[in-house]
């Protein structure tokens, strides 16, 4: 286990659903809708009830279950205007935008929303979104360089002026943006977050990424990925913070708890789970070392379409805080969430299992607090 480093309390996000069909690939009752006026009133609730940071998913094409999708950057300017704190992160995919476009654009909502907005840099998996839009499609390990480039230019048109980048795929040639990001505290500019899950996208997140984000693991995988990320940020004199995917189920009963997720599974869009596992199955395997990510997920975990069944949110409040806080033990500093019922679940998880939460990490930070230090005399 790796040791824990000395960090604040554990961030909470929750999938925007932005995406019509929710956060389940199933036929089950899901009392979620992906309109406006619904994800209005839940980044509200949101706030309320200790969520730091939503995530606005990015869908081009109908398919998997989801025949309707808002664009994410328009969606999360929204958000962002009906909400205080919250900080709302909007997934963007390199090909699709010009970075320094992209730039200018969050340095305009960063500045009208008072230094909350932040994006996610999606390399890309969707080979069909690509071809659609008559754009090529890049290799595995192409895709990730290209993303990396993107970052860095994100990065310099935030903080330099007149910046100057030369790239396979990008170029700057004096580009002086104005207004910059707002100044705020513990931030150098507009949080960049990424995910992924093979050689490359670790090594990448080491190089140039504030956040990594990982699809549903176990306490082995979470492990061993918060060490390599750790690794490979150090080689650079950097750090990196950890955000895991997970899909919490929290009832009055581990037995209800269990049932919905049994009956989620149960009930599955079996076709449009087949076509999600066909299309991402390949994007994972076509890493040289095929540790891409859903390379190895099976079909009940792909009804989650991030694997966030792997991460075992499910029983009741005490069971579900106690697994959050060995997570933390981990390594882990963000939990992305998704829910099944979103306006009903959100509110529940900020009055029975964020309390548990908050009360375990300030027994775990006492007893770090007072432990004997290594090498002490006898």
């Amino acid at each position: 286990m790796p040791e824990n480093r000395e960090r604040g309390p554990l961030k909470f996000a929750y999938w925007v659903p932005n995406v019509s069909g929710g956060l389940v690939v199933s036929k089950i009752e899901q009392r979620t809708d992906w309109s406006y006026e619904y994800n209005r009133e839940l980044a509200v609730l949101a706030e309320e009830n200790g969520f730091e940071y939503a995530l606005s998913q990015v869908r081009y094409l109908a398919g998997y279950g989801a025949s309707h999708q808002h664009e994410s950057t328009s969606f999360s300017l929204a958000l962002l205007l009906a909400t205080q704190r919250l900080k709302v992160i909007a997934a963007v995919h390199p090909g699709l935008w010009h970075p320094a476009v992209l730039a200018k654009f969050i340095a305009t909502v960063d500045h009208v929303s008072g230094g909350r907005a932040a994006v996610n840099v999606v390399s890309g998996w969707f080979k069909g979104e690509f071809t659609a839009l008559g754009e090529p499609w890049l290799e595995h390990d192409e895709r990730y360089r290209r993303a990396e480039e993107f970052i860095r230019v994100l990065r310099a048109s935030w903080t330099e002026d007149s910046a100057q980048f030369a790239g396979d795929f990008y170029r700057l040639r004096g580009y002086d943006l104005r207004p910059k990001p707002l100044e705020v505290p513990g931030r150098a500019h507009p949080e960049v977050f990424q995910g992924g899950n093979s050689t490359a996208a670790r090594a990448m997140a080491g190089r140039v990424s504030d956040w990594y984000f990982s699809n549903g693991k176990d306490f082995d995988g979470v492990t061993e990925q918060v060490e390599e990320v750790g690794r490979a940020a150090a080689s650079h004199g950097r750090t990196v913070r950890f955000g895991l995917n997970g899909f919490l189920i929290a009832r009055d009963t581990e037995a209800e708890a269990r049932e919905t997720l049994r009956e989620i599974v149960a009930k599955a869009d079996v076709p449009a789970v087949q076509g999600f596992r066909d299309a991402v199955q390949q994007a994972g395997s076509s890493t040289g070392d095929g540790r891409g990510m859903w390379a190895d997920s099976s079909f009940d975990d792909l009804v989650q379409y991030n694997d966030g069944f792997r991460t075992r949110l499910v029983g009741t409040p005490e069971q579900v805080a106690h697994r959050i806080v060995e997570y933390r033990k981990r390594g882990v500093d963000l939990l992305l969430l998704g829910f099944l019922h979103y306006h009903e679940d959100v509110a529940h998880f900020g009055r029975h299992v964020l309390p548990i939460v908050r009360e375990l990490e300030a027994s775990l930070d006492a007893s770090a607090a007072t432990a004997e230090p290594i090498g002490a005399n006898p």
